[in-house]
């Protein structure tokens, strides 16, 4: 494993990509309302990309064809943009990876159509709360796993499970480098963080179980086996000489 310790050019280059993909996400609130397909918040959030002088780095990526990922519902991560309308009590993830002057941002939240469930916005609620509990461990000198660790904690304790096939990335001069960041993991354990890494944190939980299926149709698409919520929130971390900074937070949440 080779964790790249980004300069202070490379990280000048990585916050400003990764503030660009936020305020894209920010632009895409206006969008979310019942009726609205996924193509369509593809496209604008496309637009809002390339007229700030960035490109979507998803777009071309393995022959994906799409500038952002959009996850409704029951699809844990990368839902390909298509003629579904969001429905009044969906929830959905929206997914953005900016490029800008060669740097990577990465960053998704969930979104509410309309009024949802009580059911749903605990999910959220909760899902949110397991990405802080994975950034309170991000300081230099603590083991990389114990983010995953606390991130699995939090979200048994109220019932919920983790997607273990995907996970979080080291991100900045590439789309995806070292470190892998899993949002399981035992305690105490990998790599140590030195200020300098960045990386991306970005647990999916789910309300039934934690297994994922990909559909055979567009071979991107991962949906929970039983057809219950997921949601998930991500953020682009750098570790600092303190603890951290939340370079895709635009928000204030943290």
């Amino acid at each position: 494993m080779a964790i790249l310790i980004k300069t202070a050019a490379q990280i000048e280059g990585v916050r400003k990509s990764s503030k660009l993909a936020a305020s894209t996400l920010k632009h895409l609130e206006q969008f979310i309302k019942p009726g609205i397909k996924t193509i369509e918040l593809d496209r604008i959030a496309e637009d809002y990309v390339r007229s700030h002088g960035a490109t979507p780095a998803t777009n071309g990526y393995k022959g994906y064809k799409h500038s952002t990922c959009i996850s409704p519902n029951d699809v844990i991560c990368h839902g390909v943009p298509n003629d579904y309308e969001l429905q009044h009590g969906d929830i959905v993830n929206v997914d953005v990876t900016t490029i800008l002057d060669g740097y990577f941002g990465d960053t998704c939240r969930m979104y509410n159509v309309g009024e949802v469930s009580e059911y749903a916005q605990k999910l959220c609620d909760i899902t949110k709360e397991c990405l802080h509990k994975g950034m309170e461990q991000c300081f230099p000198g603590n083991h990389l796993n114990n983010i995953g660790y606390h991130i699995a904690q939090h979200a048994h304790k109220h019932g919920y499970s983790v997607v273990y096939e995907f996970c979080g990335h080291g991100v900045g001069v590439k789309f995806h480098e070292d470190p892998e960041v899993a949002h399981i993991a035992d305690k105490n354990t990998g790599p140590l963080l030195k200020p300098g890494m960045i990386f991306t944190i970005e647990p999916m939980i789910n309300a039934g179980k934690a297994r994922a299926k990909v559909d055979r149709k567009d071979g991107w698409t991962a949906r929970t086996i039983d057809g219950k919520l997921s949601a998930q929130y991500e953020h682009t971390i750098l570790i600092t000489e303190t603890g951290f900074e939340a370079l895709t937070d635009v928000y204030g949440d943290f």
